[in-house]
């Protein structure tokens, strides 16, 4: 907006047309620009001259002289200029005009409207492209700071995972394998919920406990994460699917940081057999996706596809 009032020579010539007609005398020039807030002492010479010889100068030297000492300063008669602007563009009393200035002065005051309207219009289109932009530069420094997040979150989720190995306590370290890997899921925004216990009746206490539950492709997968001494069985493997089968349309990960016996093999392929999905993953799969910043999303998604089409439920995608 600052650019319409800081009068540009077309502008400023039909402002300095205009003011006189809409005044009868020299007094009315002075006084309009009086309310339009322009101190007097800015003129103040010029009152005095009207004064002492209103024959000495015309009500167009008047508005030029004024006008030109308003305009120089772009930031210190903003108002004033602003607020002539609008007297002008709102005047509407075309018969205090002289009669034969009546019909000049509404043509110039209608053409001051539109060229007002046509900078305003472009100024508005300014601020609108300056805000897209800003709006664009706030969106890309968001995403980054994002990436950077994540990137910071993965980091750190490396180092959790790495003082793992040096944990001696099992149970310990069973449950800070969950810990970290339900967080991997959630920086990879796939988690719905991370240990998750279905209790009985009074005195039952947990009877069934999910280590986690993501979701891909609209899908939900039902996550168990074992860390033991010896290679996972097919007890393990029909514990998790058992889960899986008392939920509809559920399918089933299975991590372990300790291997597959050729039980658990056979089992996780029978339950292929009857259209239970279990897929089964090692935590050297997880260590290679993370090191190598992978996709998780794609590589469960190639994981599951071999299970299905290849019969292949413990695939391995990495070397």
């Amino acid at each position: 907006m600052n650019d319409v009032f800081h009068y540009p020579p077309d502008l400023f010539h039909l402002i300095m047309q205009t003011i006189p007609l809409l005044n009868r005398s020299k007094d009315s020039v002075l006084l309009f620009f009086k309310g339009a807030g322009v101190d007097e002492r800015l003129y103040s010479d010029i009152s005095e001259k009207v004064r002492q010889d209103k024959n000495s100068i015309s009500k167009y030297d008047i508005c030029r002289k004024i006008l030109e000492r308003i305009n120089e300063n772009n930031e210190k008669y903003l108002r004033e200029r602003r607020e002539i602007i609008k007297r002008i563009t709102e005047f509407e009393a075309f018969s205090s005009c002289w009669e034969n200035d009546q019909l000049k002065a509404k043509g110039l005051v209608a053409e001051i409207r539109n060229v007002v309207n046509v900078k305003d219009s472009f100024t508005r289109m300014k601020q609108e492209k300056d805000k897209e932009k800003e709006g664009q530069k706030k969106e890309f420094e968001k995403k980054m700071k994002e990436l950077q997040e994540r990137k910071d979150n993965i980091e750190k989720l490396k180092k959790e995972l790495f003082a793992l190995f040096l944990e001696t306590n099992f149970q310990k370290r069973g449950k800070q394998l969950e810990k970290v890997l339900n967080n991997y899921f959630q920086i990879h925004e796939i988690l719905i919920k991370e240990d998750f216990k279905r209790v009985g009746e009074i005195g039952d206490g947990i009877i069934e406990q999910i280590d986690g539950i993501i979701e891909i492709d609209n899908q939900i997968f039902l996550v168990e994460m074992k860390w033991k001494k010896n290679s996972i069985g097919s007890d393990d493997i029909y514990a998790h699917l058992g889960r899986i089968y008392h939920r509809a349309n559920a399918h089933g990960f299975f991590i372990s940081a300790s291997g597959y016996a050729p039980s658990a093999m056979t089992a996780s392929k029978e339950a292929l057999a009857k259209n239970a999905l279990l897929v089964l993953f090692d935590l050297e799969e997880f260590v290679k996706i993370i090191e190598k910043e992978i996709d998780f999303k794609e590589y469960s998604k190639n994981k599951i596809q071999a299970a299905i089409i290849d019969k292949e439920p413990y695939k391995k995608l990495l070397e």
